[in-house]
């Protein structure tokens, strides 16, 4: 990582990053950049981009890619619009500036990552959750499925079948890269204080898990006003703005290619939407999709969400 120091300030900071996973699993040269910030001036930031160029270049790879927080598996992509609109959790947040910063560099759109808003308003409409039901029940029926709820008891067996299904479904996905039972532990064990068992969903057939869902109640609703302190007040503070949070992030939805286009993802959302509504929900944001993923985005515009804010992936051909 580098930092840029102006008359004795620091002014910004990037990291230079290589994932061998990525590469290996694309066959391409592809480096990548995160960590970014900077102040509104173009000479520092073209600084930092230099630096992670060289970076990548010295390390072999022909492009950069980024920003990633290390990884496309983590917080990712520049937000390009809504910036009125606050961050959820786990999804990242930047000056507006930033995309002139890298577009004047030379950096070039290569991929966006939309997010989606579904309203309490908007699902609380009877007509379209009895057809939802119907939908739902005809398609559990019909595939000899079952859903079930997360067994929390059964931690670490549960996170190996997410990851099971995770690297099957996103197999073709853009940018996909595979995770390691580590990646997936670590993660896992960092997000399991935040896991509400109501809002974690199997989809199974003949005792083969096919599917799950996995949507959050947003921390960071709870954790805005503490600065940064959780202790020794702070925790207290946080357990009872806990309490009143009420927007949900839709993380992930995934189902096995070959269980997949069969209204697997309509049961999901169905099972989501009723135990919000139990909770006092107002609304939720579905993220990332991937701009082209129109399958995933028509189940949840079917719904009434909307694309809401648009994170931007950028390349940079090195020469």
């Amino acid at each position: 990582m580098w930092v840029a120091r102006k008359n004795g300030n620091i002014v910004g900071r990037i990291a230079g990053i290589i994932n061998d996973n990525h590469n290996k699993f694309h066959e391409d040269k592809t480096g990548f950049f995160g960590f970014f910030e900077c102040i509104n001036d173009q000479k520092v930031a073209n600084k930092l981009f230099e630096k992670a160029v060289q970076f990548s270049k010295e390390n072999g790879m022909d492009n950069l890619r980024g920003p990633v927080n290390p990884s496309i598996n983590d917080e990712c992509g520049l937000l390009i619009d809504s910036f009125d609109k606050p961050p959820v959790m786990l999804m990242p947040y930047n000056p507006e500036y930033y995309s002139g910063l890298l577009e004047s560099f030379g950096f070039k759109k290569a991929k966006d990552l939309h997010a989606l808003w579904i309203s309490k308003d908007v699902v609380n409409n009877e007509p379209m959750m009895k057809k939802l039901d119907r939908i739902s029940d005809m398609i559990l029926k019909k595939e000899n499925l079952t859903v079930r709820k997360v067994n929390m008891k059964d931690f670490t067996n549960e996170v190996l079948r997410i990851m099971e299904v995770f690297n099957d479904a996103w197999e073709k996905n853009w940018g996909f890269v595979p995770m390691t039972k580590e990646e997936f532990m670590f993660v896992a064990a960092n997000l399991k204080l935040a896991v509400e068992p109501a809002y974690v969903e199997f989809a199974e057939i003949d005792g083969k898990t096919v599917g799950f869902s996995l949507a959050l109640p947003d921390i960071n609703q709870a954790i805005k006003g503490l600065n940064g302190k959780l202790f020794p007040f702070g925790v207290f503070k946080f357990l009872l703005n806990k309490k009143k949070i009420d927007r949900l992030r839709v993380i992930i939805m995934g189902v096995k290619k070959d269980y997949q286009k069969k209204g697997i993802d309509a049961i999901f959302y169905r099972n989501i939407i009723r135990e919000a509504n139990k909770r006092g929900i107002k609304g939720a944001e579905i993220s990332w999709v991937l701009e082209d993923n129109y399958a995933m985005k028509q189940t949840a515009e079917k719904l009434g969400a909307k694309v809401y804010k648009t994170y931007r992936m950028y390349d940079f051909g090195i020469e």
